[in-house]
């Protein structure tokens, strides 16, 4: 395939995947009047998309304010006006990974049980493979039975290497992986840990412990610590994203799962829920590796309100 045709199969994946989040708002857009019911049934349906009560009562205001300066008729206007708006407030979140500014880059993914972490990492170790980086993976769940498994036979199927022990402690596993990361002039090392909940106080304390042990084997890692977010959570992904950045420093995001919700409006809350946003590396709307593609702001907005592409 072409990268435009990749391109378009990307947004058309994207769109089906968040059919079930689009269906909800952009179905208010029926072509009627613009009036003060229509502007508040669509707060109610972005609300109920999990964007949050207060960006979704700043982006009616701003719609209002909108419709006034540039003196907008249709409803297909306001569309686009909201386009502009959530794009704006997604767009901080837009970036990529630098893969030269360490050697090896060590990232660590952390999440709740099921956010889908090990498959991720497996995801990324394909698509790293195939931007010729070397790749070592660190099999740093050591609770869940199938986990290590699981990344070997991730590792089996791209080629890459995967650190695992029999019963190893995790950040002993992690120190291991970053040392021969060193040793072998690899370009990334990536650390999976155990699924672990906010309120298992012991397991978060846990995570900062594989973060010093990490800086022990190489000075400054982790260099990346990505919070992998169930898109199904929807606003208590923003009580997540707190507990995780307090425990081990959050840089970044990876939000899996939108397509099995019709809570994809958490994106535009978590944006906005702070004033300088994590960046958003990844998406995934799938289980195949092309339904996991990079965060851009206005494909997600198009996306979500259901507008088509423009030439």
């Amino acid at each position: 395939m072409t990268d435009s045709n990749e391109k378009m199969g990307w947004l058309a994946r994207l769109k089906k995947g968040l059919r079930k989040t689009q269906i909800n708002i952009a179905g208010i857009f029926s072509g009627g009047v613009i009036d003060e019911d229509f502007l508040e049934e669509l707060e109610l349906q972005l609300i109920s998309s999990d964007v949050g009560v207060q960006t979704s009562s700043l982006l009616i205001s701003e719609l209002r304010d909108t419709i006034k300066t540039r003196g907008l008729k249709t409803q297909e206007e306001v569309r686009l006006a909201l386009k502009e708006a959530i794009t704006k407030i997604l767009k901080p979140c837009e970036r990529s990974w630098d893969f030269t500014s360490h050697k090896p880059l060590v990232m660590m993914l952390c999440g709740i049980n099921g956010a889908g972490k090990t498959t991720t990492i497996g995801k990324l170790a394909k698509k790293f493979a195939d931007l010729k980086l070397k790749v070592i993976l660190a099999a740093g769940d050591t609770f869940r039975a199938a986990a290590k498994e699981q990344l070997l036979a991730w590792g089996e199927r791209n080629q890459v290497s995967v650190i695992a022990q029999e019963k190893g402690d995790p950040a002993s596993v992690a120190y291991d992986a970053i040392s021969a990361g060193k040793s072998r002039g690899m370009d990334v090392v990536m650390v999976d840990t155990a699924g672990r909940l906010p309120t298992q106080t012991n397991l978060m304390n846990e995570l900062s412990r594989i973060r010093r042990v990490e800086g022990k084997a190489l000075e400054g890692a982790p260099h990346e610590v990505i919070l992998v977010v169930d898109g199904t959570n929807g606003q208590n992904a923003l009580a997540q994203v707190d507990a995780f950045d307090k425990a081990a420093g959050l840089t970044g995001l990876i939000v899996t799962k939108l397509d099995g919700t019709a809570k994809g409006g958490v994106l535009i809350a978590l944006a906005h829920s702070r004033q300088n946003p994590l960046p958003i590396y990844y998406i995934g709307v799938g289980e195949g590796i092309e339904d996991l593609q990079p965060f851009n702001a206005e494909e997600f907005a198009d996306a979500l309100l259901g507008i088509e592409e423009r030439n």
